[in-house]
């Protein structure tokens, strides 16, 4: 089963939209970004999600905080997950006392060996620890949520080897595809379901729904 990340919402109705409609992590903006929330925001959000009796994990994004902010945020905002979408080290990613979805920002001279030798070496640190790493798009100094896609073929290799999500350029019409194609642990999401640089309702459901098809033809 592919799970399906909807990320950057900052508002409480889109995230319960996202999770009625079945997304598996729910991800809440901390680094510096149009989409940043404040830890009082994301709690609101937090609660709301709770509150469901199907609920997502809620994922933290964070880019070159502080160890300690971060802990005290996840602490603070009752987080499932830790994403780092920033230079962190495995080091960094070891003192995190939640567990971490590292962000591998993948650029166009990247080799699929490269990237697979680097998430190695972190799962070998993090020995014991919760880990999933997340293959995005290197975009100059972003960190995130550019809408660009990644080389598929590159993330297919990698995706050989570990479970990794997906990010970089998805949208409801072309997830399906990236599915059938990468067979990717995960499939993340934020630009690719916005319209007019907000999240809308009918695209967060299209794309889970998407993500739902391609898994009802493969069973």
């Amino acid at each position: 089963m592919t799970r399906v990340k909807i990320c950057g919402l900052s508002e409480v109705e889109h995230a319960l939209v996202a999770a009625k409609a079945g997304a598996d992590f729910i991800g809440l903006v901390f680094a510096p970004s149009k989409r940043q929330l404040s830890a009082e925001r994301a709690l609101q959000v937090v609660e709301a999600v709770r509150a469901l009796e199907l609920r997502p994990a809620i994922v933290g994004v964070f880019a070159n905080s502080p160890v300690d902010e971060v802990n005290r945020v996840a602490d603070c905002c009752h987080l499932d997950w830790v994403q780092l979408s920033g230079d962190e080290s495995w080091h960094y990613c070891n003192q995190i006392g939640r567990p971490v979805i590292k962000t591998v920002h993948v650029s166009s001279s990247d080799t699929a060996e490269g990237i697979v030798d680097e998430i190695a070496a972190g799962h070998q640190l993090l020995a014991g620890q919760e880990l999933l790493c997340l293959l995005d798009t290197k975009v100059g100094y972003a960190y995130g949520g550019t809408g660009k896609a990644l080389d598929w073929q590159v993330a297919k290799m990698v995706a050989a080897k570990f479970p990794v999500i997906v990010a970089g350029g998805l949208t409801p019409a072309n997830v399906g595809r990236l599915i059938e194609e990468v067979q990717p642990y995960g499939v993340d999401v934020s630009t690719g379901v916005e319209s007019n640089g907000r999240k809308d309702e009918a695209k967060i459901v299209a794309f889970i729904e998407a993500v739902k098809r391609v898994e009802a033809q493969v069973s």
